[in-house]
């Protein structure tokens, strides 16, 4: 009986010891990070949406705000993301019978740098895309725009997250 209880306190002294560091977000930040910088992602696309940069930037400020504990700082953050948007392409993507594009699809690119001040293993440089297809007679404007712009950038910056501090 003794030896049952040795090791069961060692198994659950492993186990607590294993999730020192993980949070139900999916995140393993080390505890000494405590900042966040994201910059500004300027839009260096062909095709320019004026809102894109904003909307990104913003999106990607308000993932980490909400996912973790970070504060978010304008310098010298012990986390820090720059890059810039380099695509936003429309291509048609099935045809009619009529040979006249029945689908078109949105795509969004973003190069994106990461630096962990505290970690320099996990610095890394990247390309993030993602797509939206919508209707050819369609305009993309107004809500179908929002609509793609949300899926869009709700995917991207996921991705961005899970590379960077889910380590996924």
């Amino acid at each position: 009986m003794k030896k049952y209880t040795i090791l069961f306190i060692i198994l659950s002294a492993l186990t607590v010891q294993s999730c020192g560091i993980y949070s139900f977000t999916g995140t393993n930040i080390n505890p000494d990070v405590k900042t966040i910088q994201i910059d500004y992602f300027p839009n260096n696309a062909i095709l320019v949406e004026p809102t894109l940069s904003q909307d990104f930037t913003i999106k990607l400020q308000d993932l980490f705000l909400q996912q973790t504990n970070l504060n978010l700082v304008k310098t010298g953050g012990d986390l820090q993301f720059e890059g810039e948007i380099t695509g936003y392409k429309i291509n048609p993507m099935t045809a009619t019978a009529q040979q006249t594009a029945a689908q078109n699809r949105l795509t969004i690119t973003v190069n994106v740098r990461f630096f962990n001040n505290k970690n320099e293993e996990d610095n890394f440089e990247r390309t993030f895309s993602h797509y939206y297809d919508y209707d050819a007679n369609d305009q993309l404007t107004g809500g179908i725009l929002d609509d793609a712009f949300t899926e869009i950038l709700d995917r991207i910056t996921q991705d961005i997250f899970n590379a960077s501090v889910a380590k996924w």
